[in-house]
């Protein structure tokens, strides 16, 4: 595949085979997920295998941008000095499509009575993978490919950590909503080097996989305005949920609407918060448990404003926050 990556093009080809590749139906992420099941040889050489794939792919995305930019600048001619005349229908500033998910997000969670927890995008190796049950060489760290600066941290790869650091200072039980910029090394139309999240944790003495379903049917009804919020729930496996779950919506694909339709659209994973999660700061599995979920702040957005295109969130063109915001 390597062969195949350096002939490439066009970075809208190349985008394509690493979703393909890399992506959540991808058929390295397929093959990752199996990890579990292989002998330690083999083990080592998929990862070997994975992490070369990953190499060549950033080497690929980097040629392709490096020559897109020389090809534009080639037909763009700028004069920084020249006085700037703002046209008259320039208007007032808009809110980012972002700024306005967020807002509405975080109001609705705090109606529902979570309260909102803020913490590092530059994390350490614990709150990030340790603490929520992935220790090291464990197979899901392939799947949150990051950043990593000096002193052996990194970026961030979902706002989970924020919920240890909660836990850590607050105790339990708790109920907070954590939202935030996150990193992965990814790249295609829905997923983004740098994305927004916004995770739920509720830990109580009696907290039950049914309280996740009303509050997420609740929050869904609130944001999208719908009356009825058909829901689907299927099995899933995350590290640091048992058991874990990926929540559908009812959806029509073809006029892009929720909450009708013959097709299914999954928007929420979470589940019950792994007992050894709870151990780790130090609350008591035996007394307490309680839920956890997910939702990506950026998608949200998309589907509430029908957005078709998540790239264009970070290209900072006015144009298009005009069309879009408020």
């Amino acid at each position: 595949m390597i062969k195949e990556i350096k002939q490439i093009k066009t970075l809208e080809e190349l985008q394509k085979l690493h979703s393909d590749t890399f992506g959540k139906n991808g058929t390295m992420t397929a093959r990752l997920k199996d990890m579990k099941n292989l002998a330690g040889d083999a083990r080592a050489a998929l990862n070997a295998e994975a992490s070369a794939l990953r190499d060549a792919f950033r080497v690929a995305q980097d040629d392709l941008e490096t020559v897109a930019m020389m090809a534009a600048l080639e037909t763009q001619k700028l004069d920084a000095a020249a006085p700037f005349d703002a046209p008259a229908d320039f208007g007032a500033g808009r809110l980012h499509p972002l700024t306005m998910a967020l807002s509405d997000l975080g109001a609705i969670f705090k109606h529902m009575g979570y309260g909102m927890r803020v913490g590092p995008e530059i994390e350490d190796d614990w709150h990030n993978f340790a603490a929520l049950n992935v220790p090291l060489h464990h197979p899901a760290r392939d799947m949150q490919d990051t950043f990593f600066v000096e002193g052996g941290n990194l970026l961030r790869t979902h706002t989970s950590a924020g919920q240890i650091r909660a836990m850590e200072k607050e105790g339990v039980p708790i109920k907070i909503f954590c939202p935030g910029a996150t990193y992965r090394v990814d790249m295609d139309a829905t997923h983004f080097p740098m994305f927004h999240q916004i995770e739920g944790l509720v830990i109580g003495s009696d907290i039950t996989l049914s309280d996740l379903v009303k509050d997420l049917k609740t929050f869904l009804s609130l944001y999208f305005g719908l009356d009825d919020v058909p829901l689907r729930i299927r099995p899933s496996y995350f590290p640091f949920t048992e058991p874990s779950v990926e929540i559908d919506i009812k959806w029509d694909k073809k006029a892009g609407k929720l909450g009708q339709g013959g097709d299914w659209l999954e928007i929420v994973p979470g589940g019950m918060v792994h007992p050894n999660v709870l151990c780790n700061v130090e609350a008591d599995p035996d007394k307490y448990q309680g839920f956890a979920f997910g939702l990506g702040l950026d998608r949200m957005a998309m589907l509430k404003y029908g957005l078709p295109d998540g790239r264009k969130f970070f290209e900072g063109d006015i144009r298009w926050i005009k069309a879009n915001g408020v």
